[in-house]
């Protein structure tokens, strides 16, 4: 019955969060913060920034792997996925929706719709400038990052992005080991490290077959499932990040437009919730409801599979000089990767005119300067877009 009871609670907590959670992955930590430490006292500041720094060194969604953390910390692994379902549903409806209104009423030339692709300027301009001040704070690392993009806009594919990263990882192990690591407390789950080890192999087992599987059976749920674990699994910077990658994935092939890729990603910036449910569009995009309920599962599984086997593990490997190295220099490539998508396809597919870049400058000032939340940043770009349209248009 109390197992039964915590279940709920962590439930109706994330479910609150997920409807009220605006502003991308650094308000969500924000939200969390106020709603799980302040308000409820489930855990202390520290422990809270312990969760936060181990689940910065994963690959995946980090403010949604802080819930998920969270969840587990409360309720073991079952708390997770409650904590998980609640603060991701009231997003992924809202994509959903918006996917077959998109479909069913032909918005692909709508003013609204061109507007959204502009916000997403906006938006990725900002996330690059944030991240660059945070991953890349010294020469090194802007030299990292500065070389990832140049390779990213000469060899666009999610294929070099990966030996970007890889690359990344080595330069690091190499540049940045003999940095000053600091101090950091022990830090333990109700997680073994056999569930840990089982988890892991999991993780590499779907890694290794879905791609053989997709290219052996001609079916377009497995396509999907393998292209959206395979990016959950791999994608670190969390949600802008991931961008890129889906790009790569979905719109040279066919599957998507590049305006209709767009779209979706300009609407995911006003809903609450994590970033990465704009999988849950794509996937209806692709293939109605079923393609949203793969394209959803399959990016965020890996999040689950990599905290429950890296949770037992991460506390010792975070005193280690080498890992802190690798993830240093990852993450200055990920700003790199971040750039080069700004430009292509999101420039690019997005301002036509003086009058489009004249708007996205716009709304980079209210994001940047006047620190307004992104919902209210995509209101005014629809309502103003829509109106200059019919301006200049």
């Amino acid at each position: 019955m109390q197992k039964r009871h915590s279940l709920i609670e962590i439930l109706g907590a994330a479910l609150k969060l997920g409807l009220t959670s605006f502003g991308g992955p650094v308000a969500h930590l924000g939200f969390f913060k106020d709603e799980y430490i302040d308000k409820r006292k489930w855990l202390d500041d520290k422990t809270y920034a312990d969760i936060i720094a181990l689940c910065q060194f994963l690959p995946g969604p980090a403010s949604s792997q802080v819930g998920i953390s969270i969840g587990m910390l409360r309720g073991g692994i079952l708390g997770g996925l409650v904590s998980w379902f609640g603060f991701t549903v009231p997003s992924v409806i809202a994509l959903v929706l918006f996917a077959l209104f998109y479909q069913n009423f032909s918005l692909g030339d709508a003013a609204w719709i061109a507007s959204l692709k502009i916000v997403a300027v906006a938006v990725v301009a900002h996330a690059v400038i944030g991240l660059g001040k945070k991953l890349t704070p010294d020469t090194p690392r802007i030299a990292v990052a500065l070389t990832a993009a140049v390779v990213m806009l000469l060899f666009p594919s999610a294929l070099v992005q990966l030996g970007v990263i890889i690359g990344a990882a080595m330069l690091g192990f190499f540049l940045f080991s003999n940095q000053a690591i600091p101090r950091v407390q022990p830090f333990s789950m109700p997680i073994s490290k056999k569930q840990g080890v089982v988890s892991l192999a999991v993780l590499v087992s779907l890694l290794i077959g879905l791609p053989l599987i997709s290219q052996t059976v001609s079916n377009l749920y497995v396509t999907l499932a393998d292209i959206f674990f395979r990016v959950g699994s791999l994608v670190f910077g969390g949600g802008h990040v991931v961008l890129p990658l889906l790009e790569q994935e979905v719109v040279p092939n066919g599957m998507l437009t590049g305006s209709e890729f767009l779209a979706g990603y300009g609407m995911a910036q006003a809903v609450p919730g994590p970033l990465f449910t704009f999988s849950s569009y794509l996937g209806t995009m692709i293939s109605g409801i079923g393609g949203a309920i793969i394209a959803t599962f399959a990016i965020f599984f890996p999040s689950f599979l990599l905290l429950i086997g890296a949770l037992p593990f991460l506390s010792e490997l975070r005193q280690r000089s080498g890992f802190q190295g690798v993830l240093t220099g990852v993450n200055a490539s990920v700003v790199g990767i971040l750039l080069a998508a700004w430009y292509d396809p999101v420039f690019t597919s997005s301002v036509a005119d003086g009058a489009d870049f004249a708007l996205a400058v716009a709304l980079f000032g209210l994001l940047h300067f006047w620190k307004a939340p992104a919902w209210l940043v995509v209101i005014i770009g629809v309502i103003v877009g829509t109106g200059m349209s019919y301006i200049f248009g």
